[in-house]
């Protein structure tokens, strides 16, 4: 068997299991939207960078209110969360021009949510034949482009 190591897989799991709080609202908490990889905020919910991406533009779009229930969402916060991935995908059509996206949500830990407790829903762009098997094959993702990069393009286009 051939090993590829991922030592961001290793920095992803120290940091879940030392984590105090709930990474989604100590994020727009921090008020240090760069750092914490925020691109963008509504009044409802927030866009932010997938810290351990599939594809280079995978976001996030949070509510601020802590839940794990999309069924106890009021209205106001899930019709802002589907404007705000509307207005993401159209940055991320604008800049990377992919082939695709993904859109969805992970609700429980059994249906594979690594947030269980606040639930979020992912907005990834897509080309026709990317390398995302490497994950489900061997643990490994191939990114070409560094998150300070994708954050400044997608912040950029997300406020012109």
């Amino acid at each position: 068997m051939d090993y590829l190591w991922t030592p961001w897989r290793y920095r992803y799991v120290a940091e879940a299991k030392n984590a105090a709080g709930c990474v989604f609202c100590n994020a727009p908490a921090a008020n240090r939207d760069e750092d914490m990889l925020i691109l963008s905020r509504g009044v409802k919910n927030f866009i932010i960078l997938n810290r351990y991406p599939y594809t280079s533009g995978h976001v996030m779009i949070v509510p601020y209110a802590h839940s794990a229930d999309f069924a106890a969402l009021d209205t106001a916060t899930t019709a802002e969360m589907m404007f705000l991935a509307q207005r993401v995908q159209a940055a991320l059509d604008e800049t990377y021009h992919p082939d695709g996206f993904n859109l969805g949500m992970n609700l429980g830990r059994s249906a594979g949510a690594g947030i269980a407790d606040h639930l979020h829903l992912h907005l990834l762009p897509r080309w026709t034949g990317d390398t995302n098997f490497m994950t489900t094959v061997s643990e490994t993702r191939l990114e070409p482009e560094d998150l300070s990069a994708t954050y400044a393009k997608l912040r950029t286009a997300l406020h012109t």
